[in-house]
């Protein structure tokens, strides 16, 4: 038979351990007293307070997002056959092949690092700044059929005038140098295409940054453009003292006699454009004063050899050959020879005698 277990009343301590272990279970368990209907609405309520949060974060992302690109500050991809660059004048007049080659090699091995600037003109764009890198990218696409038929891009606000122009002087004056004369013929283009009142105004508002010096002799070579613009063959290769020189003249009221120079053509070379000038210049700097106090001008010999050791130029130059013990040597003469002239026939006599 077995044997009965005798109970036992729980002592004190065992009835407070479990009251405690009851009120721990029951603490987490749902208060019966609220409903469901309002449990669910209060995690409704929460949930709604997180979403409102992440729709303020995207309402405000896309906000920075439309800024930036009204700001023309996001890099786009763009088709190059959308992209017209004949609705400005560019201020470069003349493009090195090398460097363009240079460019185009650049962009093969390594893409294009920095965009080219446009703004929305119609159903495409037009140019702002980096003519050339688009032309190394369109080259690229004609020598590789399918590829580089895009361009990276930052779309600018469409902008007046002369911030236009003043983007393309800015990014060419930095990246590629402009000769005096693309300086004075783009702030001379400035001005009469009516994006500045005047090429004085022109000139100080795109070289702003310029001394007082620079924006002179800009200002010099703008008057060239002007006055001689149509007839020079080569006007990029003024240095800046035949430039300055040929706009002291024309400031003299020189321009018919220098047009009268050049009617008869300019020769091949910017050296002999600028022998048929010279005369002419030097006639205007002496002024009929000087050429009075000079009494009869000397007879200048007619163009041409005189003996096999002599040649009179049609400027007044003459060159002599002579020998001496240690070869031979041919002299200079006319006021047209300068250092300038001597350092051009060096680089002639040089590509002369290393011809193989």
């Amino acid at each position: 038979m077995a044997k009965r277990r005798k109970l036992e009343a729980p002592s004190a301590a065992d009835l407070s351990a479990l009251d405690a272990e009851f009120r721990s279970e029951t603490r987490t368990r749902p208060n019966p007293a609220t409903a469901p209907i309002s449990q669910i609405a209060s995690e409704a309520a929460q949930a709604s307070r997180l979403d409102d949060a992440q729709t303020r974060l995207d309402r405000l992302d896309a906000e920075r997002l439309r800024s930036a690109q009204e700001q023309g500050l996001l890099i786009s991809e763009i088709a190059t056959a959308d992209i017209v660059t004949n609705q400005m004048i560019r201020d470069r007049t003349v493009l090195d092949a090398d460097e363009l080659t240079e460019l185009q090699i650049s962009i093969r091995a390594n893409g294009l690092r920095l965009p080219i600037e446009v703004y929305q003109d119609g159903d495409g764009y037009a140019l702002l700044s980096g003519y050339r890198r688009l032309l190394a990218v369109r080259n690229l696409a004609e020598l590789n059929p399918g590829n580089y038929t895009t361009i990276k891009a930052l779309i600018r606000p469409a902008t007046d005038t002369a911030g236009a122009f003043a983007a393309m002087v800015e990014e060419n004056e930095i990246r590629a140098n402009l000769s005096h004369y693309e300086r004075g013929r783009i702030a001379a283009i400035a001005a009469q295409q009516g994006a500045f009142e005047s090429t004085e105004s022109a000139v100080n508002m795109l070289f702003n940054t310029a001394s007082k010096s620079k924006r002179s002799k800009v200002r010099s070579f703008a008057e060239v453009f002007e006055m001689m613009g149509d007839l020079l063959e080569y006007p990029e290769n003024l240095t800046e003292r035949r430039g300055l020189r040929l706009a002291g003249a024309l400031r003299q009221g020189g321009k018919p006699q220098l047009r009268d120079a050049l009617s008869t053509g300019q020769g091949g070379s910017p050296d002999a454009e600028w022998y048929a000038l010279e005369p002419a210049i030097i006639a205007i700097e002496e002024g009929p004063q000087r050429a009075a106090k000079r009494g009869r001008p000397k007879t200048q010999p007619a163009a041409g050899w005189e003996g096999r050791d002599t040649l009179h130029l049609s400027s007044g130059i003459t060159l002599r050959k002579e020998t001496d013990s240690n070869g031979y040597l041919i002299r200079f003469n006319g006021k047209g020879i300068d250092s300038e002239v001597m350092d051009s026939v060096m680089v002639e006599l040089q590509r002369l005698l290393e011809r193989p």
